[in-house]
């Protein structure tokens, strides 16, 4: 039997749901979720393996005008998705309109096919539905539609088939009991840094970044040493709240949702370092693997 092997980015504009759609499709908890803008940072990998074919997906940040040197690496490794891939899933939202010229023009320009994912058809009427399926594909062309609720697990069924038939005759490119091309650190940075997306506000989920320093698997329980940098004292002020209580409340979550992930008992201990406008600062950003 013929074995098929390929890479897949899921490319879009910010909460359209890009992470919750490669979650479900890997059926793993790869990328960050969570209802505020420019949650993935890097771009993140997830396979699928069957007995005849292994698909590569590529969770890509949201597009955006950078803003910062920070966004600017993450907008390269779309581009980067855009030239690598052997299929792009465009992911909009049912009831967006919104889109950028440019990337558009680009999608249509590349040699490359090309789904359009019509998400969250949950929220939506399906007069709505119907007019983001003649309005998306108008504009774009796309090689075929679906119409999907990642988040219910909704359309998906016809999906991953389509993915596999599009992928080349290729062997695989990872080792087929392999989940992802990403270590056990970055997956434990990312997840401390769901938590601070989700229990703080404003500035602050923007302003961090979170660096393993230590992880020491010991026999029944695995320690964890991180840090996480923010750009401003007052920052920190914030993150540690009054009497150290948020940073507590913080760490507690963190290591449950670890534990979830890494499958045993963990220790996690989170020190707070003020690193200033580490975003446009070329040497950190690239000690943080931006640009790797």
């Amino acid at each position: 039997m013929e074995h098929k092997a390929g890479y897949v980015s899921i490319v879009g504009n910010p909460n359209v749901g890009k992470s919750t759609l490669m979650n479900a499709l890997i059926g793993q908890h790869l990328s960050i979720i969570t209802s505020k803008a420019q949650t993935t940072r890097h771009r993140i990998m997830g396979i699928v393996n069957g007995e005849d074919y292994q698909i590569v997906y590529s969770d890509t940040p949201g597009l955006l005008d950078p803003a910062y040197k920070m966004q600017e690496y993450m907008m390269r490794y779309i581009e980067t998705a855009l030239q690598d891939s052997d299929l792009l899933l465009y992911v909009v939202e049912v009831k967006e309109t919104k889109h950028n010229e440019k990337v558009i023009q680009k999608l249509k320009d590349i040699h490359i096919p090309l789904f359009l994912i019509i998400n969250k058809i949950d929220a939506a009427t399906q007069e709505q539905i119907q007019s983001s399926l003649l309005h998306w594909e108008e504009m774009l062309n796309p090689q075929k539609t679906f119409c999907v609720s990642a988040l219910k697990q909704e359309g998906l069924d016809d999906l991953m088939p389509a993915i596999v038939e599009q992928l080349p005759a290729c062997p695989p490119y990872f080792p087929k009991d392999e989940l992802t091309d990403r270590p056990m650190r970055f997956f434990v940075s990312e997840i401390i840094r769901e938590k601070i997306l989700l229990f703080y506000q404003k500035e602050i989920p923007y302003s961090v970044e979170v660096e393993i320093t230590a992880f020491k698997e010991k026999k029944e329980i695995t320690f964890i040493d991180a840090i996480i940098y923010v750009e401003r004292e007052t920052q920190k002020g914030i993150l540690l709240g009054h009497k150290g209580q948020a940073i507590k409340n913080l760490g507690t979550e963190a290591r449950l949702a670890v534990e979830d992930f890494i499958g045993r008992k963990a220790y996690l201990s989170l020190s707070i370092k003020v690193q200033k406008d580490w975003r446009n600062n070329e040497t950190r950003l690239q000690h943080f693997g931006y640009g790797v």
